[in-house]
């Protein structure tokens, strides 16, 4: 299981220390929302703080655009040092292309869906994405409460995959009591804001992120939940 911080639940005034302190803690990747106040209703960061990241961490930057046109920004968040861009289903008419053209520009290629969104449009771009992240809130703000209501369609977003090596992530209001349900619906990525920047101890809170989700792992099931899903 990876654990990817977000750092929209970060202190922007220390952000340099912050995320210095989950590198230090486990952190797998470094989850980067960007918002333009259209797509979602606030405004966050653009390349420039890529930018600036990109030299202060070692971790991959998984940067998530929550914006429209996202084609006409692909190649400056890349030249920022983007590992793994994500753009939203909703946001992308031509999503193949798109997720072509990240892959061309060098770095991975997901695809967001948000809360109501059914995963079908995936069924057409399955080999042109490394990762396909889950809404568990309606995009736009840290802080809001996980809606259950996306486990199953966890599970389904894994089943379409079939056996690709696709990473499954899960974006919004993740805590420790989701972190097994997550695991045995088929998340291979959990996402996590307040949870752990605003924990008293990011690097605790990473590894009770990780042993929560490995523990359910290696008991076949969380509680709760069916059948393990196929991991990647």
């Amino acid at each position: 299981m990876k654990i990817a911080p977000s750092i929209l639940a970060a202190d922007f005034a220390a952000l340099a220390e912050a995320v210095a302190r989950v590198e230090a803690g486990g952190a797998d990747l470094l989850h980067v929302d960007v918002m333009d106040g259209r797509f979602v209703p606030n405004l966050t960061v653009g390349p420039v703080v890529v930018e600036a990241l990109r030299k202060r961490t070692r971790l991959p930057l998984d940067v998530h655009l929550m914006i429209v046109e996202p084609d006409r920004y692909l190649a400056d968040f890349v030249a920022a040092g983007a590992d793994l861009l994500t753009v939203h289903l909703e946001a992308a008419p031509h999503l193949q292309r798109t997720l072509a053209r990240i892959r061309e520009l060098g770095a991975r290629a997901g695809v967001a869906l948000n809360p109501a969104t059914p995963p079908d449009g995936l069924r057409y771009v399955l080999d042109d994405v490394d990762l396909v992240l889950v809404m568990s809130v309606n995009p736009g703000f840290g802080g809001q409460r996980f809606l259950p209501a996306v486990l199953p369609k966890v599970r389904e977003v894994r089943a379409l995959l079939g056996g690709r090596p696709v990473e499954v992530s899960v974006d919004g209001g993740v805590t420790v009591e989701h972190a097994g349900p997550l695991a045995a619906h088929g998340a291979s990525v959990l996402v996590a804001g307040t949870a752990v920047f605003g924990a008293p101890d990011p690097a605790a809170a990473i590894r009770a992120l990780r042993r929560a989700a490995e523990d359910a792992l290696a008991a076949g099931r969380a509680p709760g939940a069916p059948d393990p899903a196929p991991r990647p």
